[in-house]
């Protein structure tokens, strides 16, 4: 190729790269803007938040040159057309962070838009010209035609204030240049010229339950006062000042419709059901109705209804069991056979998971070719009980349906009624648990059954707090339920039960037991699994609950501290805290501590892990950051014993009778207040 041909080709390609600029957009855009947070994969799922959280936005900003930048993040309802703007500043090395305040549960989004500061670089240059004793007439000149630019584009008090600056620059007023007044209208009115803005970022704010709740789960069905009597919903009414006076504030019902009758389960899971073996309420469904129908032996719709009024007077709130599975005997079944999967031998797939086996329960075929028609028919099973004053759905296996259905499910729902929760019970592997947080479920189950020594405990908690998981998922912490029994609880050890309700309740802002089963202490599993012997999955149990051994006493201490002390309505706070002992970690001793927002309540709990010995050690507590000087007093709130403490370091022992200190911190008041001290 000649010089001539190879600079002719060359004027073609440029030509074709000018045609191509229009794909670019405004090329004139300096500001880089990289690592926004929070953000949930790129921006595709939405960072979750409580209705007046503060929510936090950072990102790095940079542009060539060395003119000074503006940003903000800007936020809206997305029903919203106008956007609200929060100020962002500079942090270090090129980080910026701005904050705004969610007033509005729903859906919200944010974006970050930056930009030259045209005013604000030419007043850093004018102070250099300045100190280097320059001439800045021309200087004067340019910074009017910018406050004059900004008077134009501003009205009322605001363009006359600029109009007067603009003159007296003109003037040789350098004075003005730097008159804070100014500096606030020009950051208002000077048009933001080749703006770089972000990618639109989700945000889903909840009501204040989904994050601080107490949860107790029971089965209406063992409700009655009378041995050997089915439960009904005007029983469990009657049971609601006991669930009031253990403290909890949702009521969590197990499954309340018909049972099948084929294949049903007898006691312990028997294959052999006896005639009298009421069945398990997770295989639902007979010739009575479906996932819309109550269980006649329960009541009646009416009856449901009255209890979710009734349970409202005393702050409850009813949960419903959602469980997407059928009996055989379900009307789906036969109304709708293309919504399970076939067989070759023409019969319907049970559950199973091999070995284990399921035959009374058919599992819905998400590959169905009416898939459309069946994720509308489920999504009416949650209109229904919706128009009933259910606001609460624990969902049972979630992991096992279609993501795909979730995440229009939930989020259609969602849409309509912002203040519905959603609980999953998933007990799966952690990025299936992530995945259903972030789609939709506002609460999850978690692994902190199985976390049992101080090391695994620590390590889970820091998970949960730390980014991105605690941006999505908001834990809720249960030490049993009618599946799990662990084995920790196998001798039947009252400290177990102690210090794993106290440990639920106070590492998570959200926990749950099942009862009566839990504060009875029922420890007796079947042989070799991990689940209750006589199981009230598959027969109705009568409970004593004045036992004197009951730690309903004990419980309802647990919820009165949680409810009185906002250091323990978030879990953002969370920190562990150093036990020694002969100048080594502690294996036994867990202490963390939690505080409010404003730092006023602080809340230090300390626990004893070993079930059959006394410990003692030294809990190094973090006295700058509690703002705490000299001699402080640690309030035992479950004994009301007071500790006067000074220093870092402070002497605790716990005996398996009395294995947890839950305390409040207070700093010691020098004044006529202080009489009040220890009252």
């Amino acid at each position: 190729m000649t010089v001539k041909e190879s600079r002719t080709r060359t004027r073609r390609t440029a030509a074709k790269a000018k045609l191509d600029l229009s794909v670019i957009g405004e090329g004139r855009r300096r500001v880089i803007i990289e690592a926004v947070e929070p953000i949930i994969d790129g921006g595709r799922y939405p960072v979750k938040r409580i209705i007046g959280d503060t929510l936090v936005v950072s990102c790095d900003l940079f542009a060539d040159g060395h003119d000074e930048l503006a940003a903000v993040v800007r936020h809206r309802p997305v029903s919203a057309k106008t956007w609200h703007e929060a100020p962002m500043r500079l942090l270090v090395n090129d980080r910026w962070e701005g904050q705004f305040t969610l007033n509005s549960i729903g859906r919200h989004e944010f974006q970050v838009v930056a930009w030259i500061d045209r005013f604000a670089t030419w007043v850093h240059q004018l102070e250099k010209r300045l100190a280097a004793g320059q001439d800045v007439r021309v200087d004067l000149q340019i910074g009017a035609a910018l406050v004059g630019e900004a008077a134009r584009n501003a009205s009322g008090a605001d363009a006359a204030v600029l109009h007067v600056a603009e003159a007296a620059l003109i003037a040789g007023d350098v004075d003005t240049a730097f008159a804070a007044e100014i500096h606030s209208l020009m950051a208002v009115h000077l048009p933001r010229r080749f703006a770089t803005e972000s990618e639109i970022y989700p945000i889903t704010v909840e009501r204040e339950r989904a994050r601080f709740s107490a949860w107790y789960e029971l089965f209406p069905r063992s409700a009655a006062d009378e041995p050997g009597r089915h439960g009904t919903f005007r029983d469990v009414i009657k049971r609601l000042p006991y669930i009031a006076e253990l403290g909890f504030d949702v009521l969590y019902l197990p499954p309340i419709h018909p049972i099948g009758y084929t294949f049903r389960k007898g006691k312990n899971n028997s294959l052999n059901a006896g005639p009298n073996d009421p069945g398990s309420p997770w295989a639902i469904g007979n010739a009575d109705g479906g996932h819309m129908s109550i269980h006649p032996e329960l009541g009646t719709l009416d009856d449901f209804r009255a209890l979710v009024r009734e349970a409202q007077k005393y702050g409850i709130e009813v949960a419903l069991d959602i469980a997407f599975q059928c009996s055989p005997d379900h009307p789906y079944v036969r109304e709708h056979p293309e919504w399970f999967r076939a067989r070759p031998d023409g019969t319907i797939q049970y559950a199973e998971n091999p070995p284990k086996k399921y035959q009374d329960i058919y599992p819905f075929d998400f590959e169905s070719e009416d898939w459309q028609g069946l994720w509308q028919e489920l999504r009416r099973v949650f209109e229904f009980w919706i128009e009933q004053g259910v606001r609460i759905f624990r969902v049972d296996n979630p992991h096992t349906k279609s993501f795909r259905f979730w995440d229009w499910c939930l989020n259609s729902l969602k849409s309509a009624h912002p203040d519905l929760i959603f609980l999953s019970e998933a007990f799966t592997r952690p990025k299936v648990m992530y995945h259903l947080a972030k789609i939709g479920f506002t609460q999850s189950y978690t692994y902190y059954t199985w976390r049992t020594t101080k090391h695994e405990l620590t390590s889970y908690l820091q998970e949960l707090n730390t980014r991105p998981v605690s941006d999505f998922f908001i834990p809720n912490f249960w030490p049993n339920t009618p599946d799990i029994l662990t084995p920790q609880f196998y001798a039947g050890q009252r400290s177990v039960f102690m210090t794993r309700a106290a440990m639920a309740a106070t590492l998570t802002a959200s926990w749950g037991m099942y009862g009566p089963v839990y504060e009875l202490m029922e420890h007796t599993p079947v042989a070799g699994r991990e689940e209750y012997i006589n199981n009230e999955k598959y027969e109705i149990r009568h409970w004593n609950l004045d036992a004197p051994h009951s730690l309903r006493g004990y419980i309802g201490q647990l919820n009165r501290i949680r409810r009185e002390h906002p250091a323990l309505h978030r879990n953002d706070t969370l920190r562990f805290h150093r036990v020694d002992i002969d100048f080594h970690e502690h294996e036994w001793l867990l202490a963390y501590s939690k505080t409010s927002p404003d730092g006023s309540d602080i809340i230090l709990v300390v626990v004893n892990l070993d079930p059959e010995r006394t410990h003692s050690g030294w809990v190094q507590v973090p006295l700058n950051d509690w703002n705490v000087n000299g001699v402080f007093q640690a309030h035992d709130l479950l004994t009301d014993a007071r500790y006067t403490w000074s220093g870092e370091y402070n002497y605790v022992q716990l005996s398996p009778m009395a294995p947890v200190h839950i305390f409040c911190i207070r700093r010691l008041r020098r004044d006529e207040r202080g009489f009040e001290y220890f009252a």
